[in-house]
């Protein structure tokens, strides 16, 4: 039997075909060959649709080195674009949309205010949200601020922190502006009062819904800096959600946020929630309870949506202990698992997806048999002819349906084409007081 063959789908950074992950990739690319598994990784701008072949990455662990071949497409593919203003993100949509039908081991998300109100359909997760509405007019603001001190406006489609500002009522009707720009930049704080507010943020283009406005949860430490959670839920190797590992973030000085791309720090979780709520026993059940929540809210966005392998859950935690969901990822980082020194739940988090993709393809059988039996034949046959070149379950289908009768105009049908549906094979410490920021 040939090997599965897993496609990490990315996006360059910039026109010099930047990775982002690079260093994620090379480990992921090293545990799948210990596994058994092929890897590679490719953008849209790698794909030759006419002849239906990727020009790769392939990643060399014993020589640490990359190199480009030419490849079919893979039997699985595991995506992690992320959102850029870019004309990558534009091919990268019609690359979706062409293969919509192929086997990933995850798809895109909605955006903020969808999945927020997706959540709110149900009655156990309304109370861990906080109240949300999209901003529309001023007006949506300033109805916030009667009934919240503190509300944030947050990009409907952002990530890593840009774009969001903080805004307070203070008790003589001022209100104090804080926050951090589309390049992740600071905004000092300042107090305006009501007519200034308007002005201030009449240069945002917060209007046409791409803005939404948030309660505000008081997760600042003593210190000054706000601090929250962030929790990782993946499938395993049975193809079950379970909680891989949470950390505490704490924001740099003078940010909003505790992005780690905007100076936050990673810490282990129960160093500081311990301190926070000042009670290690309700600690300790309030980290259960967090990782319930977080299982709960991947298999019910999975069931709402469609197929997902993993989602990053950004959680506030009050000081009484109570669970407040701020965003939903699911595209996640591993990285603050690493800074914050857990480099066991850091391996964890990066063998999972291959791991489930292991499960996909030995679970492929119970979708269509046959169809990938075929695809196996394909894959050792095209492996003998020439090295390197391996074939997919696409190929595959796509001699299955030569038989098929063709268009009689001079215009033969491309490979790969989306009505192609026969090809889809989808799967069902110690603690630290932390003086310096209490």
């Amino acid at each position: 039997m040939a090997k599965p063959i897993l496609g990490i789908l990315t996006l360059y950074l910039d026109d010099n075909k930047t990775l982002e992950e690079r260093q994620i990739y090379q480990r992921m690319i090293a545990a799948g060959k210990n596994m058994g598994m092929e890897v590679f990784v490719f953008t849209p701008a790698d794909v030759n649709h006419d002849e239906g072949r990727i020009n790769a990455l392939f990643y060399n662990p014993a020589e640490k080195t990359w190199s480009r071949k030419w490849t079919s497409f893979p039997h699985m593919i595991f995506d992690r674009c992320r959102i850029q203003k870019s004309h990558r993100f534009e091919q990268l949509r019609k690359f979706r949309s062409r293969y919509s039908h192929l086997n990933f081991l995850n798809r895109p998300l909605r955006n903020k205010w969808t999945v927020y109100k997706t959540l709110s359909n149900k009655s156990k997760f309304q109370d861990k949200q906080p109240l949300t509405t999209l901003y529309t007019s001023h007006k949506d603001l300033t109805d916030m601020l009667r009934k919240f001190p503190l509300v944030f406006l947050k990009p409907i489609n952002g990530t890593g922190g840009r774009g969001i500002l903080r805004i307070e009522r203070h008790k003589d009707g001022n209100f104090g502006i804080q926050g951090r720009d589309q390049e992740r930049n600071i905004i000092q704080p300042q107090k305006v009062g009501a007519a200034a507010l308007q002005e201030r943020l009449s240069s945002w283009n917060l209007g046409n819904g791409q803005y939404i406005v948030q309660q505000g949860i008081m997760i600042r430490l003593p210190g000054g800096r706000v601090h929250d959670y962030r929790l990782l839920v993946q499938k395993n190797g049975r193809g079950e959600w379970e909680p891989t590992g949470c950390a505490g973030r704490i924001g740099a000085a003078g940010s909003i946020t505790s992005n780690l791309h905007g100076g936050g720090k990673a810490v282990m979780m129960e160093d500081i929630l311990s301190t926070w709520i000042g009670d290690e026993k309700r600690a300790r059940e309030v980290r259960r309870e967090t990782e319930r929540f977080g299982v709960e809210v991947a298999a019910y966005l999975e069931k709402q949506y469609d197929e997902l392998c993993e989602l990053a859950l950004d959680i506030a935690i009050d000081r009484k202990g109570g669970i407040w969901l701020l965003e939903v990822n699911p595209k996640p980082a591993r990285e603050v698992f690493r800074q914050c020194g857990d480099n066991d739940t850091y391996e964890r988090a990066i063998v999972k997806p291959l791991e489930y993709a292991m499960h996909v393809y030995a679970n492929r059988g119970k979708r269509s048999r046959s169809e990938l039996k075929t695809a196996d034949s394909d894959n050792q046959s095209s492996g003998n002819a020439s090295a390197g070149m391996q074939t997919s379950g696409l190929n595959a289908g796509k001699r299955r349906k030569s038989s098929a009768k063709r268009p009689k105009s001079g215009n033969a049908q491309k490979p790969f084409a989306p009505s192609d549906n026969n090809w889809e094979l989808r799967p069902p410490r110690r603690r630290s007081p932390f003086d310096f920021w209490f």
